[in-house]
């Protein structure tokens, strides 16, 4: 056969670089995509002239690429060939699985499946098709992908308050020895209220002025200061720019003089309009033992400054009392119900229990776009049976391999629509109107806005699902079974990490980094507190400034980051403190797909409070 490729390059005037390397894979790549010569060289025309690649050499460079191209190619007939999407039927339960999943257990090198695989293994359509018999439902896939060569599917990476998961995972592995399908047993149906979800579908963007964010920013000052002054344990601000003896109570914003990075040399504090004009001021730390600061930070300092040029601090209050609300002169939010005559008339509603799976994307591998992760994913939940799935951005990544180079060849509203609306029609079909979902966008999906704030996807599911599939703007907060969900889809944690100096007490050399970090978002009452944002990040204050306003501390705060996944309760406020304390989980699930290979998402039960929750992190 390599000789027949040999000659059917040369016949259409292409010559081989490294011939024995080339003609190995494209050997390789006929036997796995079952291709005759000419096939597989008339694909090879198709790329040469979609890459517009210069001469008539074929090197081996452009192997790599040219199997992404086949793959696409491939996934392109498949669909054609399976036109619309379905799932079981009331009728198709309660089955014996026939022997054609034999087929299905054979790896995509032929080779029989290890009896650990069996674990959450699923054929390439991992969730079942509406209407259709369970023969025609099994869509095998021959492509060879790294992400399809895994051994387990899914691993336990970290557990919270569930010590006796493993046991559980154990049962689970021997129940599913039996190759049944079982009925999916209608669950409670969860109440959901959006808090607020702005900017709106359509919005003008890109018309952001200096005004725009000099008023955004004074906003921010000023309802700092007159909550700070409303729990009666500060006294009235005053000109930090003014020379004094006496100790005095100023608040600010901390800012960097120069372009660099902040550092105890470096830092200012400006005040608000009202009581230094908006002035500048030198910040001296040098007398305090913790204090953690970035810029943009809003705070109120106790201190002197004997000549007029530096504020020599001996104190710092970093966070609001829990008692006041910043936003107590501002009308209250108007709370949208999305399901009124959809929610249940008993008293469990208000039971604060919820289970939910949490994932972030990107939702597809670097090396193709057949979204395998996704598939597993919702795999996943098919089983377990979450009450809210929870999906936030990217889910068609900008900064993917062949998004960056253009190589694919349909539009991404397209892709978007196949690969992920359609598949998600499909699980909340599966499941029954019990299920919900939720899609909350990120700046890095080619397919939407660019802009933070941003609006809700503009999707118009079918009638029936409607009230099961729910579009968020990003940030977003919503209460589901009287819980209240805050998401926020930019990664802050990673740069607040990058722009954030700190000094901890000696006798306290460890210091939680990852809590500390998004402790600062609950005492900013802000999902984005940093300022100037971070590059890429495109902040746009004259949107929608008050999106970004945390107006109330979530019960679970969701920040996707490409730092380390990890689950927290943050506390607010001292136990001795007369406004009290209150506590907030704080969830990272890290990516569903990482490089060529899978990431992580999270399993989460929550009971009434966050300490009492219990949840794991999975990594596929």
């Amino acid at each position: 056969m390599e000789e027949e490729i040999k000659a059917e390059f040369e016949r259409n005037g292409f010559s081989l670089d490294q011939e024995d390397e080339i003609l190995k894979k494209c050997h390789t790549f006929c036997i796995n995509f079952e291709l005759k010569p000419s096939d597989l060289v008339s694909s090879w025309e198709i790329y040469f002239l979609n890459r517009q690649l210069s001469g008539s050499t074929v090197q081996d460079a452009h192997m790599d690429g040219f199997l992404s191209h086949l793959q696409n190619e491939q996934l392109d007939s498949l669909i054609k060939e399976e036109p619309s999407l379905h799932i079981y039927s009331s009728n198709d339960v309660e089955m014996i699985i026939s022997n054609e999943q034999e087929d299905t257990r054979l790896g995509s090198l032929n080779t029989p499946m290890k009896q650990s695989e069996r674990l959450y293994s699923e054929p390439f359509n991992s969730t079942p098709e509406a209407n259709e018999t369970p023969s025609s439902s099994k869509v095998v896939s021959n492509r060879m992908t790294p992400f399809g060569q895994r051994a387990n599917k899914f691993v336990l990476q970290f557990a919270f308050n569930t010590p006796d998961v493993n046991d559980h995972i154990k049962e689970e592995e021997e129940n599913l020895e039996d190759d049944v399908i079982r009925r999916v047993r209608p669950g409670e149906r969860c109440s959901l209220q959006l808090h607020q979800s702005q900017p709106q579908p359509g919005c003008r963007f890109m018309y952001d002025r200096i005004e725009d964010r000099f008023n955004s920013l004074e906003n921010r000052i000023r309802r700092h200061t007159s909550a700070l002054v409303a729990s009666g344990l500060y006294g009235e601000p005053t000109d930090a720019t003014l020379a004094s003896q006496k100790h005095v109570f100023v608040v600010g914003m901390v800012c960097c003089d120069g372009e660099g990075h902040l550092n105890e040399k470096s830092i200012l504090i400006q005040g608000s309009v009202e009581h230094c004009g908006g002035q500048r001021v030198r910040l001296d730390l040098h007398k305090l033992d913790y204090f953690s600061l970035f810029p943009g930070q809003v705070i109120g300092i106790v201190g002197h400054n004997p000549s007029g040029h530096y504020l020599i601090a001996s104190e710092v209050i970093d966070c609001l009392p829990l008692s006041i609300s910043p936003d107590e002169s501002l009308p209250p939010a108007k709370k949208q119900a999305m399901d009124q005559e959809f929610q249940p008339a008993s008293p469990s509603n208000t039971s604060r229990e919820l289970s939910l799976v949490i994932a972030a994307g990107p939702f597809t591998t670097t090396d193709n776009l057949l979204f395998e992760p996704l598939i597993e994913l919702l795999a996943y939940a098919s089983r377990k049976q979450p009450q809210l799935l929870i999906m936030l951005g990217p889910f068609l990544d900008s900064e993917h391999p062949e998004i960056k180079k253009g190589t694919v060849n349909r539009s991404f509203d397209e892709i978007f629509r196949i690969e992920v609306l359609r598949r998600l029609q499909d699980y909340a079909e599966y499941m029954g109107s019990s299920a919900r979902v939720v899609l909350l966008p990120s700046t890095r999906d080619a397919n939407h806005d660019f802009v933070f704030p941003q609006p809700a996807f503009d999707i118009h599911p079918s009638e029936d699902l409607k009230h099961q599939i729910t579009c968020l703007a990003n940030p977003g907060i919503f209460n589901v079974n009287e819980v209240i969900v805050g998401c926020c889809t930019v990664d802050i944690l990673k740069q607040l990490s990058s722009e954030e100096i700190w000094r901890m007490p000696a006798d306290k050399p460890s210091s939680d980094r990852m809590g500390r970090l998004a402790t600062h978002l609950l005492s900013q009452r802000s999902f984005y507190p940093l300022y100037p944002p971070s590059i890429g990040v495109p902040l746009d204050l004259s949107l929608a400034p008050e999106a970004l306003q945390i107006s109330s501390i979530p019960n679970i705060l969701i920040l996707p980051s490409d730092l380390a996944p990890f689950m927290k309760v943050l506390s607010l406020g001292e136990p001795n403190d007369v406004t009290g304390s209150k506590s907030c989980l704080c969830v990272n699930p890290g990516r569903l797909a990482k490089g060529i290979g899978g990431g992580t998402f999270v399993e989460l039960k929550y009971h009434g409070d966050p300490d009492r929750a219990t949840a794991s992190i999975i990594r596929i």
